[in-house]
């Protein structure tokens, strides 16, 4: 088939649903590969630094790549709008290609840190491309019934990632290559795929159009961003929240926000447009996705940490019972997609899954020392089901809200929301957990130590600093102190979990107030995509 028939049916505005799949299967390869490098690689840590003896420098590894692709993500939207979907995507894609080769063959942890700053560069567009196109290709209405494979995709990588990044490391060797090196090889063939599937199908009509691109602004956004990820994800936690190099961090963060909101404010083409902050769902989603990524990543991270510490099971084992979790997500996008198709409303979606969210997030405040696995699959699947009501509705809802030639730049900013709060829920909910861990501990030695002062000796006290790193060092304590270990590990879950839940219930009231509006057809869609494309030849 010559490349002006395949791009026939894109021209007119109508792909059949086989088309519309082809299109899905490599975007959603291309998504996979992003998410799962979001949480493959923290497993394998410990192996890298063995090998690299890069101890000092371990959490830029999981730094650079955060960094870069939360920074990057709106800024691949807006340029999306200005030269097409389809060169933006594939060159986020070999970014990603060149990042992995490149991390996969490193040799020393310099190298590393640097090559997953290029990954995430590729990720951010990976990410943020992903729903922008298919606001592209598909109506409001018909675009639920696509929603859910995204939300599976989500819901693998939370479980595969783990799963795969422990399988690796446990392996010294696989085919002569060091077992964590196949942790960044393995995104080669499925990212080749998504470049020859998107090269293939994807056909969206660029459209030619002046424009001037705002480099200040770009650059103010990434300083910005980049200090408040610093600040929050390492100098916060490394250095304690009131340290000099912290506040500077954040001080920093302030006045470059607000030396870019000025610079948007006057800019002929802003890379965010302020005015997009005037349509009502834009802001509200846009602070949904804050909160959702805040109080679902914060609170998801400390399942499989209780799972090693608390119930001794393996990284591996550990990923493998995020499973119900997974099933969650998948069951209720798929769900919930169709049912926006068919029926036309939404509001009432994110509304029954930030409920969810709430209530699963508080019972797992309920977690202890014999918890049996089945239970904590009820709250696990709980969580994920809100999360797949939530995640990919209010999606639908703010593509519904834009118009057409804002649709690059205004999903890619959700996108970024989402992030930025899943970063600074995973620091925050992180610090709060070792705060309290660092209050229950000593009390309970002191308590294991007025028990039985032969249970507590100075090799077992000087061991306790390394709990967190290996937790199988608590089987070698006496029974009584055991117990009391455990318990402060529960104790400090306990708090951990009771402040994400006030988060989501907040969540829950913006989603009160999001206006619904009636989702367009795809005649309307058609429409609106002629105009915007007639806008800008004008």
């Amino acid at each position: 088939m010559s490349a002006d028939k395949a791009a026939a049916p894109a021209e007119k505005g109508q792909l059949s649903h086989k088309e519309i799949m082809f299109v899905l299967s490599g975007l959603m390869m291309g998504m996979l590969l992003a998410a799962l490098d979001q949480t493959i690689v923290s497993t394998a840590l410990k192996k890298i630094v063995e090998d690299f003896n890069g101890l000092s420098h371990y959490t830029w590894v999981v730094t650079a790549y955060l960094l870069t692709s939360t920074a990057s993500t709106p800024l691949y939207g807006k340029i999306s709008d200005l030269y097409g979907r389809r060169p933006v995507f594939q060159f986020a894609i070999v970014t990603f290609l060149i990042g992995s080769f490149a991390a996969g063959a490193a040799t020393s942890m310099n190298q590393l840190i640097a090559f997953r700053a290029i990954q995430g560069l590729g990720a951010g567009g990976l990410m943020a491309l992903t729903f922008v196109i298919i606001g592209d290709i598909v109506s409001p209405r018909e675009r639920g019934k696509y929603q859910g494979y995204f939300g599976g995709v989500w819901g693998l990588s939370s479980v595969a990632g783990p799963l795969l990044g422990g399988f690796f490391s446990d392996h010294h060797h696989i085919f002569g290559v060091a077992g964590w090196r196949w942790i960044f090889y393995i995104n080669l063939p499925f990212g080749l795929a998504a470049l020859v599937i998107t090269t293939a199908s994807l056909h969206i009509p660029k459209v030619v159009k002046k424009h001037k691109i705002d480099y200040l602004g770009a650059l103010l956004m990434v300083l910005a961003v980049s200090a408040l990820l610093l600040g929050i994800s390492v100098y916060g936690p490394e250095n304690g929240w009131t340290a000099p190099k912290t506040l500077i961090a954040f001080g920093a963060a302030l006045l470059l926000t607000i030396a870019f909101l000025f610079q948007e404010s006057k800019a002929s083409e802003p890379i965010l447009p302020l005015r997009l902050f005037k349509n009502h769902t834009f802001s509200t989603t846009s602070i949904l996705g804050f909160i959702i990524g805040a109080g679902m990543f914060g609170a998801i991270v400390m399942l499989p940490l209780y799972l090693q510490l608390v119930k001794g099971n393996s990284a591996t084992t550990s990923g493998l019972k995020l499973i119900p979790f997974m099933l969650g997500i998948v069951s209720m996008s798929i769900t919930s997609g169709k049912l926006i198709s068919k029926h036309g409303h939404y509001k009432r979606y994110p509304i029954a899954g930030l409920t969810l969210m709430t209530i699963g997030i508080l019972l797992m405040s309920t977690l202890n020392e014999t918890t049996p696995f089945w239970r904590l699959s009820i709250f696990a699947i709980l969580i994920g089901g809100g999360l797949g009501l939530s995640m990919q509705t209010i999606v639908i809802a703010l593509q519904n809200a834009v118009d057409f030639k804002d649709m690059g730049v205004a999903t890619s900013s959700n996108t970024f929301f989402r992030s930025v709060g899943s970063t600074i829920g995973v620091a925050i909910f992180g610090s709060i957990y070792a705060s309290r861990l660092a209050h229950y501990l000593p009390l309970a030695i002191s308590k294991t130590a007025a028990a039985d002062p032969t249970a507590v000796t100075p090799v077992v006290v000087k061991s306790l600093g390394q709990l967190q790193n290996n937790s199988a060092i608590i089987k070698t304590f006496k029974p009584v102190l055991q117990h009391n270990v455990l318990h402060a590990f529960v104790q400090s879950f306990h708090v951990v979990f009771l402040a994400a839940a006030p988060v989501t219930a907040v969540g829950l009231i913006f989603a009160l107030i999001l206006k619904e509006a009636p989702l367009r057809s795809s005649a309307e869609h058609h429409a609106a995509k002629n105009e915007a494309a007639g806008e800008a030849l004008a």
